[in-house]
């Protein structure tokens, strides 16, 4: 019997998905549990896996389209008789199931509306000959492109947005290498100076929650140098062993953790939220990690992360951002961030002013390890020029509760564990 492949829901606040990407064309073989297509929500970008083993007989629902959970977006069927025709069927948009009922009455309310894409259906005069969506011909139009003379790629030979980008491209420029192997580049690297590309769905969550972020705290950054040469040399000692020992990466990710969390310990008002008019103090830490994307940033959650050792630490931070590269993350895992730490230092900043990751107050930023000279006072005061490994760390903290003075003692205590650093490693 043909098993029905439907849009999952990612989590009890979770209405609606986007499919972003099917990994499968019809009529293709899938096998059970294997990444079948990938959705993005207002929560995580995830890869979905095949509920069976089969055929992918038809794709319901085509790249783009925003249903409700529970629609039925694709087929599985067991290769054969009406399979190979129904594999010729143009992906269309399913019908918007109704929504889900509320298992409990305290159900959280759906998210913000966010922007979804226009059902597939052709507009009556324009271009009713070519198989398209209302975003790809509106694509079309804004760069001047006939659709009929753009080669379909999608089920059934619909014309998609990347066919579109593609063609753009090879008309105003040397095929790129991407379009001459035969996949499909991201919208970044495809685009040209002139171009208009439409935002992604997850652009356009990032883009919604900082502006958010924006108009409810009122952000307020100090920044603190710190000389890091007692753990640079640490790491540099200890890294193979450590990777031999335990099979993961000794990266600087944990210290800067285990310091925060510290400091917090000593300063809860720091791993609070507001909620109204009172403060909620949070029992542990749950530190959200920052992980730049080819396609975004996300901030998965390391959960109660004061119970853990620093292996511990490190395993779970290696997890979470080989998870978020792969899209593995379900929604649980970017969910109760109590406090946030990002990384713009990987990149060569000096240091960062980050926009708070609500409902947090404060968000640290790590900034890049550089030698600098620094003057040196010895025990019996003197002085002295040397070179050392320093960082610039900022915290961007809530003022409505948050006072300079607690920020800046916060950081003194990160700081000093730092400096000081005399915890185990390994």
């Amino acid at each position: 019997m043909p098993t029905d492949v439907v849009m999952p829901q990612m989590g009890e606040s979770i209405f609606e998905g986007t499919i972003t990407k099917w990994l499968k064309k019809a009529g293709d073989k899938v096998q059970r549990d294997e990444p079948l297509f990938e959705i993005s929500t207002d929560k995580v970008d995830a890869e979905i896996p095949a509920p069976a083993s089969g055929i992918l007989q038809e794709i319901k629902v085509s790249e783009g389209n925003t249903v409700q959970v529970n629609t039925v977006v694709g087929v599985i069927g067991d290769g054969g008789g009406a399979s190979a025709s129904a594999a010729v069927k143009a992906a269309a948009p399913a019908a918007p199931a109704a929504p889900a009922p509320a298992k409990k009455e305290a159900l959280a309310p759906p998210p913000a509306p966010v922007a979804t894409a226009a059902p597939t259906t052709p507009e009556e005069g324009e271009d009713s000959d070519v198989r398209s969506s209302p975003l790809v011909r509106k694509l079309a139009r804004e760069h001047n492109v006939d659709l009929a003379k753009v080669s379909g790629t999608g089920t059934g030979g619909r014309v998609t947005k990347q066919d579109v980008l593609d063609f753009v491209e090879r008309r105003t420029a040397a095929p790129v290498a991407a379009a001459a192997s035969g996949q499909a580049a991201a919208p970044a690297q495809a685009a040209i100076p002139g171009d208009l590309v439409p935002m992604s769905q997850m652009r356009k969550i990032i883009a919604q929650r900082m502006i958010e972020s924006r108009r409810t705290s009122a952000h307020v950054h100090c920044m603190f140098e710190v000389d890091l040469t007692r753990i640079v040399n640490l790491r540099n000692q200890l890294k193979n062993g450590f990777e031999q020992r335990y099979g993961a990466r000794l990266t600087f990710m944990p210290f800067f953790v285990r310091a925060a969390i510290i400091a917090l310990q000593q300063y809860p008002i720091v791993n609070s939220s507001l909620e109204g008019d009172s403060v909620r103090y949070h029992k542990h830490v749950n530190a959200g990690i920052a992980v730049a994307l080819d396609w975004g940033l996300i901030v998965p959650v390391l959960k109660n992360a004061d119970e853990l050792n620093f292996l511990g630490l490190q395993r779970g931070i290696t997890d979470l951002g080989e998870r978020a590269r792969t899209k593995k993350l379900m929604p649980a895992d970017v969910e109760g961030a109590t406090f946030t730490i990002t990384n713009p230092g990987q990149f060569g900043a000096v240091f960062g002013l980050p926009i708070i990751n609500q409902p947090n107050v404060a968000i640290m930023g790590v900034g890049g390890i550089t030698k600098q000279p620094l003057v040196i006072t010895s025990k019996d005061g003197t002085d002295s020029i040397a070179i050392r490994s320093v960082v610039h760390l900022t915290l961007g903290y809530d003022h409505r509760i948050i006072d300079g003075a607690i920020a800046d003692q916060f950081m003194a205590v990160v700081k000093k564990t730092l400096e000081n650093w005399s915890e185990e490693v390994g």
